[in-house]
């Protein structure tokens, strides 16, 4: 079955080149040049990843993205004409996964939708931590890097695939602290830029809300300040 790919821009030029090209990688493409429309489909069929256009005419890109996690959690893609960290950081915390900064490369998309399926569906350890070298445990917290599970006190915790892959780093780590500048290279493979630690850290409270952590008293994630993140061992 093919997965199923959103792409929302107000840009025909754009969102028709882009659906060329998904559609040449087999992939199933809904496509909208509103997000009212977008939002009607979304109720109705269950994506596998978004691409949302930052400035929309009716709902902006991130209000959309703010829906969509309020009930999914498949990776969802930025695009913007904008290329100041702020904007960058806006949509990173508010549940993106990725961005596209335009002009782009319709190969350069294509290349990151593969990559954040990956990651979401495909992640193949590179490190063994039980037997069949898929479940990290850690106290009651189960994660499972081939299905991308979360159980905690064998209840299903929702990720995204960003808070997904930061407890993982952290899971792998553990013992040792982790820096936000090596969380932000690992999750998203770019540089680390000024106020990128403003992105891990609001990545880092909402992990914590769904495994009901605290800061005073952490059972999972511990700040070291000043140098980073760490899961006791």
């Amino acid at each position: 079955m093919s997965d199923k790919i959103l792409i929302v821009d107000d840009e025909p030029e754009i969102a028709d080149l882009m659906e060329v090209y998904l559609k040449n990688e087999n992939y199933e493409v809904y496509k909208f040049y509103t997000a009212r429309e977008a939002l009607a489909c979304i109720h109705t069929n269950v994506m596998d990843l978004a691409i949302l256009d930052l400035m929309l005419p009716d709902i902006d890109g991130l209000t959309l993205c703010q829906k969509i996690r309020d009930k999914y959690t498949y990776p969802v893609i930025m695009l913007t004409a904008k290329d100041g960290e702020m904007d960058k950081i806006t949509g990173l915390t508010l549940g993106a996964d990725d961005y596209v900064t335009k002009p782009f490369r319709p190969l350069e998309v294509v290349a990151r939708v593969k990559s954040q399926l990956r990651r979401y569906k495909k992640y193949n350890p590179l490190q063994e931590i039980d037997d069949s070298g898929d479940r990290m445990i850690h106290s009651d917290l189960i994660l499972n890097r081939k299905t991308h599970e979360c159980t905690l006190n064998e209840e299903v915790i929702p990720l995204t695939p960003t808070e997904f892959s930061l407890l993982r780093i952290l899971l792998e780590n553990k013992g040792s602290v982790v820096s936000a500048e090596d969380l932000f290279h690992q999750i998203w493979q770019d540089e680390y830029y000024s106020k990128a630690n403003n992105t891990i850290t609001v990545h880092v409270r909402h992990l914590r809300e769904k495994l009901g952590d605290s800061v005073d008293k952490p059972k999972y994630i511990k700040t070291i300040w000043g140098l980073g993140y760490k899961i006791e061992s």
